[in-house]
């Protein structure tokens, strides 16, 4: 017997208190056959204008919590929605929180968003990104500093400025735009946008028609690699090149 509504795949989603984006925008990536199940960190709405460092720190403490609640309904594999963590401390400190976040979820698959990026970027060949965070400038620097550690070459970087984490959801599709104008150019092969409480999937699939190249978002990347990773290699449009060419 298998789950009747989620015979091909039930995947665990782990996401802050705050963020109200990945849930609708991979709800809507799911294929049939598919179902998400998801798992709320107890995270408080701290400022980001005052410092990144207690957002870190909570998630931190509240993230095994979260995976813990998830894992009875016996999903496939656990989706890690969310990203300051991720970069604060380089590519380094990757390994031991990714190893970390499996052994709670009991040796289930894990997917973390440098791993996504990285699986995604090497598909499109590209080496050389612009990137767009929801952040000011001490995130963005983390992030910068993250990619270009990881073998990137970090041509531009565009933060958002938003001053907590759920005030990054009201950023709207037309500042995401501009961004993405602001931030091309000739000398980019792909554009990477960080944090998953930004809703970018619908602008980012509409931007590579006009671009002409990847612009590749935080939680469209991550339902990806889980997809891809756990078998699952339907081509889905209207999302982007991503799941519909790779």
């Amino acid at each position: 017997m298998t789950d009747s509504l989620g015979p091909r795949l039930k995947v665990g989603v782990v996401v802050p208190a705050t963020n109200t984006s990945v849930q609708p925008e991979m709800e809507a990536l799911r294929p049939f056959g598919v179902t998400n199940h998801t798992g709320r960190m107890l995270t408080a709405d701290h400022s980001l204008v005052e410092g990144i460092d207690t957002l870190v720190d909570s998630y931190r403490e509240s993230t095994h919590k979260a995976i813990a609640g998830i894992v009875p309904c016996k999903p496939d594999c656990i989706v890690i929605g969310f990203s300051p963590e991720i970069y604060w401390d380089g590519p380094e400190s990757h390994a031991p929180v990714l190893e970390s976040m499996r052994s709670a979820a009991g040796g289930l698959p894990v997917t973390m968003s440098p791993d996504a990026f990285n699986a995604a970027l090497a598909r499109y060949e590209a080496s050389r990104i612009a990137v767009i965070t929801p952040y000011l400038p001490v995130g963005d620097d983390s992030v910068s500093r993250f990619f270009t550690d990881s073998g990137y070459e970090v041509v531009r970087v565009r933060g958002l400025g938003c001053s907590s984490p759920e005030k990054i959801s009201h950023v709207s599709e037309a500042e995401l735009r501009d961004a993405v104008k602001e931030i091309d150019g000739p000398d980019v092969e792909a554009i990477v946008q960080v944090g998953t409480n930004v809703a970018m999937m619908r602008v980012a699939a509409a931007a590579e028609e006009w671009i002409g190249k990847p612009v590749v978002t935080n939680n469209t990347v991550l339902y990806w690699h889980a997809l891809r990773q756990s078998g699952i290699a339907d081509r889905l449009r209207g999302f982007g090149s991503l799941l519909a060419e790779h």
